[in-house]
Parts: structure tokens; C-alpha cells; sequence
């Protein structure tokens, strides 16, 4: 399998207003994605609220969803875990399921040091035959892993092969493990995309947003393959808007949904507590935002 490169949206988790799985919805939100030109999918992230599904239903899902794309494109799959052995467990059923690569959180319930982080990382490798895409996001889980642990990790864990840095400022951080791994590393960035031409500039070879601006992410990053930079500097300029009311904390998935909707692509913005719905001021204003997208 080659390297994993472009727009890898992290799928949002639809659900009917009684809170229930829809996954008729689910279905369709899956083959919008790849109609606009998702270079892959993402299961199971903070955008798809992982943290309120219950370990059944995650199972089914990823049943079904590998079950509609059916090899169309790469399913990378969000297996991290508070303990290193249902991280191993959940990691093997994963990839059991049709998962193409796992994404893992690193443990951030009780902290370990950067010797315990290479024992999960480690063990979670020896589980599966997969690539391993290790996820620095210190902003959900206080874990700090510096650029020569990352390094680190890509050279004597064998199957990590990618990192989601997610540590702010990204573009540095990116630049900073490309120096410390090398072409050990494929570095993919995350953030809802904030710093995207930046990210690419410095080396990054995917991204993960959320699911509602696909169209626009697909055609900036095609841009940028192309050389086109002025273009997409325009293209990313008009929707920086949404991308930034979407980084509220708090307020992401719901706004998600709600132009997910709006687009007739599902057919709730039911979230689930502990998520947010949006207020129904937040709400107009995020329809202002919309309608300058040209949505």
C-alpha cells in the first residue's frame, strides 16, 4: 500500500433525534464524501463524537461503513484508548473490520512517561499489521510528545508510520518531527485544516477535517498539487470564517452537522451529551457564514 496523501475528512457519527444510530444517514454521508473527492476516510475522531458511541455500536459501524466504500478508498480508523490493552484489543478489531490504518490517541486518563508511551505504541504494533498514525493533540489530551519522540517512535516501532500533529503551533511542530524523522514519517494535520497551506508547505501530506467543507478542502489541496497557490490562497481566504467559528470549543460538531444538513445530506444535527447544540444566535450567525461560502 502506498502512502496515505490528501483530504481524509473525519466522518461524522449521524444520528436520529431520539439519539439512536441513523445509519441511513451514515450511508449517505459516507458517499457524499466520496463523491466530492475525499481522498479517504476517518472514523471515529472527535468530529465523529467516538467519545459518546458505545463500544457495539462503534463495531457496527465500522461493519457498515467498510461494508459501502468497499475498498474505494482508505479507512483510517481512531483505536486509542485509556488502557494499553483494550487500546491492543479495540486496535485488533479495527483492523479485523476493514480498518486501512489505525489513528491512536495516546493514553491521557493517567499520564505515563515517553519510555510508557513507546511500550503502548509498541504493543499496539505488535498487535496488527497496519500502519500506525500516532495522534499529538495536547490540546485534548494534555500529552506532550516532542519531536524526537515521534522520531523515535518511526524508527523502532514498526509499524508507526504516520503522525497527526495537532500540537499548536502546527506548522513549526510539523517542520521540527520532519527534522527529527525524516522520510521515517508521513505527517498528516488536523485542527479543522486552520493552517493548511502552511502545514503543506512544511512538508505535511494529508489533512483531517471535519466533514461539512469537503468541495472547497479537496479543490485547495488539488490546487496546491498543481502549483496553483494564488488560487488556493483565494479559495481558503473565503472560508476561513467557518473554519474558525467551527474551532470554538464546544461548538465544532454541532455547527458541522447543522451544514451537513442544511446541504440535505443528513437528516438530523442531533449530537450527544456531553456535545453542544448550538443556540439558536450561533445558529444564525453560523448561517451567515454559510451563505458567504456560498453554500
Amino acid at each position: 500500500m502506498g502512502s496515505l496523501t490528501g483530504i481524509y475528512p473525519i466522518l461524522n457519527t449521524t444520528f436520529s433525534d431520539d439519539g439512536s444510530l441513523d445509519l441511513k444517514s451514515q450511508i449517505s454521508l459516507v458517499n457524499y464524501l466520496l463523491e466530492q473527492g475525499a481522498h479517504g476516510l476517518g472514523l471515529f475522531g472527535n468530529a465523529s463524537e467516538g467519545y459518546a458511541l458505545e463500544s457495539e455500536e462503534r463495531l457496527r459501524l465500522m461493519r457498515e461503513i467498510a461494508k459501502e466504500v468497499n475498498g474505494r478508498v482508505p479507512l483510517v480508523a481512531s483505536s486509542g484508548h485509556t488502557g494499553t490493552d483494550a487500546a491492543v484489543r479495540l486496535s485488533r478489531e479495527m483492523q479485523d473490520l476493514g480498518a486501512t490504518a489505525l489513528m491512536v490517541l495516546p493514553p491521557y486518563f493517567l499520564k505515563t512517561d515517553g519510555d510508557g508511551l513507546m511500550f503502548y505504541f509498541e504493543a499496539i504494533s505488535k498487535a496488527v499489521t497496519i500502519p500506525i498514525m500516532v495522534q499529538d493533540a495536547p490540546l485534548m489530551t494534555q500529552v506532550i510528545m516532542p519531536p524526537a519522540l515521534l522520531g523515535r517512535m518511526a524508527r523502532e516501532i514498526e509499524n508507526v508510520r504516520y503522525a497527526k500533529v495537532e500540537a499548536p503551533p502546527t506548522a513549526p511542530k510539523i517542520s521540527a518531527v520532519k527534522n527529527a524523522a525524516g522520510d521515517s514519517l508521513v505527517i498528516f494535520g488536523g485542527l479543522n485544516c486552520q493552517f493548511l497551506i502552511e502545514e503543506y508547505d512544511r512538508g505535511a501530506r494529508g489533512q483531517m477535517p471535519g466533514s461539512d467543507l469537503i468541495p472547497e478542502l479537496v479543490e485547495i489541496w488539488s490546487l496546491l498539487e498543481a502549483g496553483q497557490r494564488d488560487a488556493a490562497w483565494d479559495l481558503f481566504t473565503r472560508i476561513l470564517p467557518l473554519l474558525r467559528f467551527e474551532l470554538q470549543p464546544g461548538m465544532g460538531v454541532s455547527a458541522m452537522k447543522n451544514n451537513l444538513h442544511a446541504r440535505g445530506v443528513i437528516a438530523s444535527t442531533k449530537v450527544r451529551h456531553p456535545t453542544a447544540s448550538l443556540d439558536g444566535t450561533s445558529l444564525a450567525e453560523l448561517a451567515v457564514l454559510r451563505r458567504r461560502v456560498g453554500r
